[in-house]
This record gives structure tokens, sequence and C-alpha cells, in this order.
């Protein structure tokens, strides 16, 4: 395990990240709402065969949060500004949920050895007529309320609207990483996966909600070199539900 965090400085942004094992570089990137700590048990696997650094995103963990609005690309540069500043060189990428987005578009066009996706983000969803119906009552909502009341009141009943309509990782954020969020998961990387050259992994809950194992599928359809691996019974954090199968698969397709 690694004794504590280091730091890089890109872009005037402190990018955290941890460092354990030796051989090949390896990149372990976590999910919306989570940080390095929450990957660790993939990165104590991963570390018997490769170098593995485990960041924190910015806005998650260590990391603050960026200055802007980020898209999937913002992150993705600042990983392959990450990887030129400490010449790693065709890194693994492992990327869970959020972290999978990154590790797609990352991959599409830069080399690297293996990509391993888990429970991964990537795959816009089908939305119903009732989403799109309660997204712009409440963007009606939230405009009338600015117009016909004080500041202060206005703020106050929004915020309380707000956490009875959205999820549990939106309610949670600052107002940055909400809007962040919201650029995020409308940003559909499916064009992105036939351009992806290198072996792919893809490991799935079978019982995810979040990332279904539709999306897997999808994925396994359009990357040129991939294989799916379903965990029966486990959700959206599949290598914490059932960790033993996890690290026997991972490291099986590490070591390959």
């Amino acid at each position: 395990m690694p004794d504590s965090m280091e730091v890089i400085t890109i872009d005037d942004m402190p990018l955290h990240y941890t460092v354990e094992g030796h051989g090949a570089p390896m990149i372990v990137m976590h999910g919306w709402g989570c940080n390095h700590s929450t990957v660790a048990s993939i990165a104590t696997v991963a570390a018997r065969t490769h170098t593995v650094y485990t960041i924190d995103f910015p806005g998650f963990g260590e990391t603050p949060e960026p200055s802007e609005v980020w898209g999937v690309e913002r992150y993705t540069r600042l990983i392959e500004k990450f990887v030129k500043a400490l010449g790693l060189d065709a890194p693994v990428l492992l990327g869970h949920s959020f972290g999978g987005r990154v590790g797609i578009l990352y991959a599409s066009r830069n080399q690297v050895d293996k990509l391993i996706l888990v429970d991964s983000a990537g795959i816009k969803p089908r939305r119903k007529l009732s989403y799109y119906y309660k997204v712009y009552s409440f963007k009606l909502m939230k405009r009338l309320a600015n117009m016909f009341m004080p500041a202060d009141k206005a703020h106050a009943f929004i915020e309380r609207k707000r956490a009875g309509k959205g999820s549990a990782d939106y309610n949670s954020a600052s107002p940055r990483m909400r809007s962040i969020l919201s650029k995020v998961v409308n940003e559909d990387l499916r064009d992105r996966l036939p351009l992806v050259k290198a072996p792919t992994l893809l490991i799935w809950g079978e019982n995810d909600t979040a990332t279904p194992l539709s999306d897997a599928r999808l994925m396994h359809r359009l990357l040129p070199d991939s294989g799916l691996v379903s965990f029966p019974g486990c959700g959206h954090y599949s290598f914490l539900e059932n960790p033993s199968r996890f690290a026997a698969v991972l490291h099986s397709f590490l070591k390959s």
C-alpha cells in the first residue's frame, strides 16, 4: 500500500495521486463521487504486476475542483498531460464508472497497453418523455422563483425542490460540480469506441442500474478487440461486491 499521496501541478491544478507496485505503468481512475480510496483494492491487485498510479480527479478527494465547468475532454487532457509529465509509456488504463469515460476518450487517441472498463459510463442513456417533462418543469419553476421571490428565499426554495428531485450524486455536489455532472452525463462516447485499438476488458455487475449491462454489450460490439465478463448478483460496484472473482479476472488479464 502507498504510504502517502503525491502531488503534481498541471496547468495550475494540483493533481493528487498514489503510487504502488513495480512494473509497467497502470493508471486507475475512480467513479463520480468517489476518490482513490474507493478503488484501492483494485490498485492492490494490479500492483502485483504493475506500477499503479491511482488519481483523485479534480473535484474529488484531495484534488480541488476545476475553476471552470469541465467536460470529459478537459479531464482527459489532464490525464494526457499527467502521463507525459511522468514519462509513462503506453500505460494500462482502468476506469470505473466516470473514470471509464476518461479511459475511452484517452485510449481512442493515444497508445495504451490495455484498457479495462469497470461498470463504465460512456453511453448516453435513453430518456423517457417523463424525464424531459421533469427537467423542463424544474427549469421553469427555477426561473419563476428567481423572478418573483427575494433572492435568499428563491435560493432556499430551489434547493428544497432540487433535493427532492435530483440524484444523490447531484444533490451532494457543489454547484460547479453539479454543472460538470450535468455536462458529462450527456456526453455520448459510442463514436469513440471503434477507435480504441488496445485489447479491452469490460467487467460488469449484471444488476447494475447506473450503467446497465446493455451498455456493456453495446461497448463490446463497438470495440474492435474486447471481452466482457459479468458478475451475477452484483451492481455498479462489482469490484467491491465480488472482490475475489474480480481480482482473479483482473490479474489474469494483466498477465496475458
